[in-house]
């Protein structure tokens, strides 16, 4: 007789995670994707570099306001709800991107993905956090994130294969196209999130607000986030002005940092779950110190060299977000966990846009191509990372303390 075992908790979370990170996906493709096809937009719609970069920075700035907007209502409504209202939002946005007939219609549409995306994105942890126990919820952030990786590997380079078939409205026709069917799964198979919900109208008054300690949590990502984003929208010019790349070999230095870090993000949460989110991030922090300084002063270099330094690079660095989530994350109960990680999102787009702007600042470029400064900003980052290190022992070690039951 051949008894079949029940499948493990984790296992029958695997299906929820991988739609999860379906929609992290479609909106990261989204964001990802319009920088590269830059020269085409500016071709075609007459745009100049400023507009352009007003093109960028809309989205990441909607992004940001809402999610402080989100803490006055976010942790109000079933999550599943909310989650398919901000997507049909996204979705209906996108669409409206390839249809855009001028500058002005794109800007507007940008705003529109951008606020729909911030939120959403604060959705999917804060479901994630309250569908998968503590002891398992690195991986799962992990998993989620492998979104990421997966845009970079496939999802920007098929855009703009795209882009180069049927013209610049291309990708954004289709990433809504798979958007829906991904909505229409969500609707499908997502089961309903509200635990919050109960556990607000239970807890009543002993529930703690948004305390000024907690607040240490989004100074905790905006350090983390802001030490990254100094470097990486710098990286490629880096390499082809200072390192000697060619423009063709950009291409596979990015597939090789994606698939590597495709590789690595569950492995740095199962990290997570098994020596504490804390504790990792710590060593990562640390970590990533000597690749900052390594690449920042790359001298010209063979391609393989450099390839393997971008892996190591990107691989540290990006995976500095998985611990930082799972820790964040668990130092909120779910009846407050969705408004937090909204504005915890909103501080993350913050840093992100504010670290390439200062690190334009710190840059020039030389007559032959030269990108000049850019040790200078190794340093910086490394700086940032140590600030990282003080802030993480403040928010983990003593001064987070909440006044209900651990959040589970």
């Amino acid at each position: 007789m051949i008894v079949l075992s029940a499948p493990s908790p984790a296992a029958r979370e695997r299906p929820l995670l991988w739609l999860l990170a379906a929609v992290q996906f479609t909106h990261v493709v989204d964001f990802m994707m319009l920088m590269p096809l830059g020269p085409l937009l500016m071709q075609r719609l007459g745009l100049s570099a400023t507009r352009f970069g007003a093109l960028v920075s809309a989205y990441t700035l909607a992004s940001a306001a809402m999610g402080v907007l989100g803490v006055f209502w976010l942790d109000r409504l079933e999550r599943k709800r909310t989650l398919l209202l901000l997507y049909a939002g996204f979705i209906a946005a996108t669409l409206l991107c390839g249809a855009a007939t001028g500058a002005t219609g794109l800007l507007i549409a940008r705003t529109v993905a951008g606020a729909c995306a911030g939120l959403m994105g604060a959705v999917v942890i804060a479901i994630v956090s309250d569908v998968v126990p503590a002891e398992r919820r690195g991986q799962a952030i992990g998993t989620v994130m492998t979104a990421y990786a997966l845009s970079a590997v496939a999802g920007v380079p098929l855009g703009l294969g795209l882009a180069n078939l049927g013209g610049w409205r291309s990708p954004f026709i289709a990433l809504a196209a798979v958007a829906g069917v991904v909505w229409f799964l969500l609707l499908r198979f997502l089961p309903r999130v509200d635990g919050h919900l109960s556990q607000a109208s239970g807890a009543g008054a002993s529930t703690p607000g948004l305390t000024p300690r907690l607040a240490l949590g989004w100074g905790l990502t905006f350090t983390v986030v802001f030490a990254s984003f100094l470097l990486i929208p710098y990286l490629g010019a880096f390499m082809v002005g200072n390192v000697g790349l060619s423009l063709t070999d950009l291409p596979w230095v990015y597939l090789a940092g994606g698939a590597a870090t495709f590789v690595s993000s569950r492995g740095i949460g199962r990290m997570a779950d098994r020596l504490g989110p804390a504790r990792v991030l710590a060593l990562l922090l640390v970590a990533t110190m000597g690749p900052h300084l390594l690449f920042t002063h790359l001298p010209p270099s063979p391609l393989p060299v450099v390839a393997l330094v971008f892996v190591l690079f990107m691989t540290l660095t990006s995976g500095r977000a998985i611990p930082t989530m799972a820790l964040v994350a668990s130092r909120v109960p779910p009846s407050l966990r969705g408004r937090y990680l909204a504005v915890n999102m909103a501080a993350s787009d913050g840093a992100s846009g504010l670290a390439a702007w200062m690190g334009g600042l710190v840059l020039s470029t030389a007559p032959d191509g030269t990108l000049l400064g850019f040790a200078r900003l190794g340093w910086l980052a490394v700086g940032v990372s140590a600030l990282a290190l003080g802030l993480l022992w403040s928010f983990a070690g003593r001064a987070v303390r909440l006044d209900v039951s651990p959040a589970p």
